[in-house]
């Protein structure tokens, strides 16, 4: 991704921000393979208060294997009662993420102490999320491009997951997608082309 589509993107969240006078949530969405966590890394690095949460610390182990028209293996329920919500009121509080070595949800660990926060995430931009997250980024790339960058990614980390991007993933982004229209909803797009 251009450092300069990294800078505006950090510039917008450093202005609303400055305008909401409280902690935000920032949520990256788009294709599997599109760019979200890099992009949510570069913002981290970039400073000014801003921390990261994976999304992939919600995913339901089982259910984000199987096909859905909603992406039912996000745990959006449990993002936003344990994150989401507590952190844009300020309250402290803590999150279970997934713990994939052991397959369970692990330990509590507590919420960021930050200005802003970081989400990137698969299916967020839905009604269950949406309204909590101060600024809505859809990192933007074809869904067969980044299906083929996430296939390329996963063989890199010795991962064969081809079956699951042809017969789960892809299909459960088409018609998530037709759903809910993510990329409508979004306040930033980034074009990671």
């Amino acid at each position: 991704m251009p450092p300069t589509d990294v800078d505006a993107v950090h510039a917008r969240v450093m202005s609303v921000r400055a305008a909401s006078g409280r902690p935000i949530v920032v949520g990256v969405s788009g294709y599997c393979g599109a760019g979200k966590s890099s992009l949510a890394r570069a913002l981290v690095e970039r400073g000014g208060g801003i921390e990261r949460i994976r999304g992939d610390d919600f995913l339901d182990p089982v259910r984000s294997h199987l096909r859905s028209t909603d992406w039912s293996g996000v745990e959006r329920g449990r993002l936003a009662e344990e994150v989401l919500r507590p952190f844009r009121e300020g309250r402290p509080g803590d999150y279970r993420p997934y713990d994939w070595g052991a397959r369970r949800l692990g330990e509590p660990r507590p919420l960021p102490d930050a200005e802003v926060l970081v989400v990137d995430l698969i299916g967020l931009f839905h009604p269950e999320t949406v309204e909590l997250l101060d600024l809505r980024v859809w990192v933007d790339l074809e869904l067969e491009a980044a299906a083929r960058r996430g296939k390329a990614r996963d063989e890199a980390l010795g991962r064969r997951h081809d079956r699951l991007w042809d017969e789960i993933w892809v299909p459960n982004e088409r018609d998530f997608a037709e759903r809910f229209r993510p990329r409508d909803v979004a306040h930033l797009i980034v074009d990671t082309r």
